[in-house]
This record gives structure tokens, sequence and C-alpha cells, in this order.
């Protein structure tokens, strides 16, 4: 044990000098040692093995992330039953086992929603052309690489880090088995680490629920969003991934809806800019199919706009969350808002402008406004040259559409004064 405290202190040492991988190395020793010798307290154990799978994930080793979070669910479950309510109402000790209980298990659950969000986010970002869509040609590379990979070398690493004895060891491996350590490099793969993500964000939300927690479920619902987000980047069918976004959506627009702004000003605006970005997505998706058509009908002009507004609608409250309480919006942007804040008002100025309507007067005001909100993008970062650096793409648009866009006003203007 003196052998094991030691490899325990090291641990520590090296944190605190941020030799986060030697750290790891002797962390992930202790708790090898601590099983073998069968000196731990099985939730303080878990709840350590789970930190650990997250230093692994930022690292792309999701092998190791994967044993440690299989590790930590299964020896959680040794500190035993979960005392019934009943119980925890007659004794405080029961109810205080019961609380432990609960909220160690639902951390764990934590850890491997983080654990199944990366893998799918990591997968998207090899697999990603420069669009941000799916890349066939690199997804075909992969997988002939995946073919060929060398197994003997995985097994040297997997020998090294296993947990475990007798007792526990096949209880491990079986947990590791329901879902990959390997990228996904097609919908199916990733659906599969969808799901097993999805299921923990059930298990977690039980404990962590929106009365008592607020922070934290809303934490976990924004994961479970993220996880649609990337499982939609992987499915082909339009419509689909339409249906994707749209669950997400249904997940977040009540809580922002009930959210008080004057205590949680930093959630809703993450809410708000993510719902903004959802009905947008959404609007290009609906876009890509009605270009497939050769005329949409009215129904899906409708749908069109709705989303467009929608989208509209929440870019307008993030922006306006920034504004003082005299209702001015800030003459200089702080750096954290900088970014989205250009980028609101950029894809206002683009939603303007895509909304459809056979009334030309509307057409006009509604490239007005466009106008307006490009125009604020450019004159932004003239007055503030840092912020340029932030926004180029959308700073050359801008500024292409300003001078574009008073041609098309004025042609509109010509038609309806001769018609008059």
């Amino acid at each position: 044990m003196a052998y094991t405290h030691t490899l325990y202190y090291l641990a520590q040492v090296y944190k605190n000098l941020q030799q986060y991988e030697r750290a790891a190395q002797y962390c992930h020793s202790t708790l090898q040692r601590q099983l073998e010798y069968k000196q731990f307290a099985p939730l303080e154990w878990a709840i350590n093995a789970a930190t650990l799978s997250q230093y692994y994930i930022t690292k792309t080793r999701y092998m190791e992330a994967r044993h440690c979070l299989a590790a930590a669910s299964v020896i959680a479950n040794l500190a035993g039953e979960i005392p019934s309510e009943a119980a925890a109402k007659e004794s405080e000790a029961e109810s205080e086992k019961r609380e432990e209980l609960l909220q160690k298990r639902a951390e764990i659950a934590r850890c491997w929603i983080k654990y199944c969000l990366n893998l799918l986010q990591d997968a998207k970002k090899l697999l990603e052309d420069n669009i941000g869509e799916l890349d066939l040609d690199r997804q075909d590379e992969l997988k002939r690489a995946r073919r060929n990979e060398e197994e003997e070398k995985e097994k040297g690493r997997k020998s090294a880090i296993l947990f475990g004895s007798s007792d526990t060891f096949d209880s491990i491996c079986s947990l590791e088995e329901k879902v990959s350590s390997m990228l996904p490099l097609e919908f199916e793969e990733a659906r599969s680490i969808f799901l097993v993500g999805q299921s923990y964000v059930t298990q977690a939300k039980e404990y962590f629920a929106m009365d008592g927690h607020v922070t934290d479920h809303i934490e976990i619902l924004q994961d479970h969003s993220a996880l649609f987000k990337v499982l939609a980047f992987f499915e082909e069918d339009l419509e689909r991934r339409c249906k994707m976004h749209k669950r997400r959506v249904d997940m977040l627009e009540p809580i922002c809806k009930d959210l008080n702004a004057q205590y949680y000003l930093l959630i809703c605006r993450q809410l708000q800019f993510e719902l903004a970005e959802t009905y947008y997505e959404m609007m290009d998706l609906k876009l890509a199919v009605a270009d497939k058509l050769d005329q949409p009908d009215v129904h899906t002009i409708k749908k069109f706009n709705h989303l467009c507004s929608s989208s509209m609608k929440y870019y307008q409250m993030f922006l306006d969350s920034t504004r003082s309480p005299e209702g001015k919006f800030p003459e200089k942007l702080e750096d954290d808002l900088l970014r989205p804040a250009l980028v609101a008002k950029f894809r206002v100025a683009r939603l303007h402008s895509k909304l459809i309507s056979s009334n030309l007067a509307t057409q006009m005001e509604n490239l007005s406004l466009s106008l307006e909100s490009y125009n604020f993008v450019v004159q932004y970062c003239e007055e503030n040259p840092e912020a340029k650096n932030a926004v180029e793409t959308e700073l050359e648009l801008s500024m292409e559409m300003v001078s574009l866009l008073p041609l098309k006003i004025n042609r509109i203007r010509s038609t309806l004064a001769s018609s008059n």
C-alpha cells in the first residue's frame, strides 16, 4: 500500500507540474493496484476512473477512455443497491446513501455522454469537407485504411491498461463491447454510438432534474442536442436530417422560454444562439430540398419562411441580450461576444434576403433590412479593425452584398414606380 500511495502522490505532483501525461500514467497505475489488492472504496474509485477517462478523451485515446468508463460503471455497482425512497425517509443514513449513489452514478453517466459525443465529433472533423459536408472520397480512404490497420499494436496497448480482478473483468469487458472505441465512418456506426449516448442522457437526467439542478440539467440537454446535431451530419437524407434538427428545437425551445435571463444570462444566450443556428440549418436543408423541385408549393414556401423568421427571432434575442439597460447596442463588443454577435448580424441579413414573397413591396422591404444588417457588419469592422480576423468570410460576403443589394432594390423600386 505504501507503494500504491507513492504512485498516487506522484500523480498529484505531476498534475500540479502540469505534466498531465505522466500524471495520467501514475493515476492509471494507482487505480490498477487498488483493484488488484482490493484496497478501494467503490464510489471513490469509480469517480476517479471516470475522471481519468475525460483526460483520455481530450487525447483522442478512446480505447483507454472506454475501458476507464466501463470499469467505473462496474465498480460503482459494488457500492450496493440504491435504498428505496421509503427507506430513505425512515433513516438519515439510508437517505445519505441513496443521495450519494444516485449522484455518483449520474456523474458517471455524464462522462459516458461526453465519450459518445466526442467520439462522434472527432469523426465529423475527420470526414467533413471545407463547407462542413461529408467528404465521400475521404470516407472511402479512411474505410480502406481501417481495414489495413495493424491489430497487433492495439493488443499491445490494451494489455497495458486493463483493470480488474477475475470477478469484475468479464463485466467490464461485456460493458465495453456495447459501444465502439473506433471513430464511426458511416451513419449506422454513428447511430449505434448515438443511441448509447442517448441512453446515458436519460440516466443522467433522472438525478439532475430541472427542479434543483437547473444548470446541470440544461448542460445535459445541450449535450443531447449536440448528439443529434452530429448524427445529422452522417445522415444523407435531407428530410430525415431536418427532423433530427427539429428534435433539437423541441428539446431546447421550452427551456429557453421558461428561463429567467436575469439569473441565467449566459445560458440564455447559449440557448438562443443554438436555437437560431438550428433553425438556420433547417432553413438551408429546406432550401436544398426546394431546389430539387420545379416550383415549390404554397405549403413549402410557408414552412421555409417560418424557419427563416424563427432563426431571425432567436438571433435577434441573442443580439438584444447584449444591449445596455437603456436598450443601446454596445459600441465595442466584448471578446467572447464579438464573433457570435457579428455572425448573428450576418445571418439575419442573409435570412431577410431569403424570405419568399410574391409582393414586390414586401420583397423591397426585406432586402432593405438585409442591406442594413450587412452594412452593420462592414461598418463595425471598419471602426474596429481587430474584428476583421474574427469574421473574415462573413465580412467578405457582407462587402459583396453591400455593393449588390442596392442595385436589386432599385430595380424593384423602378418596377413598382412603373406599375403605379
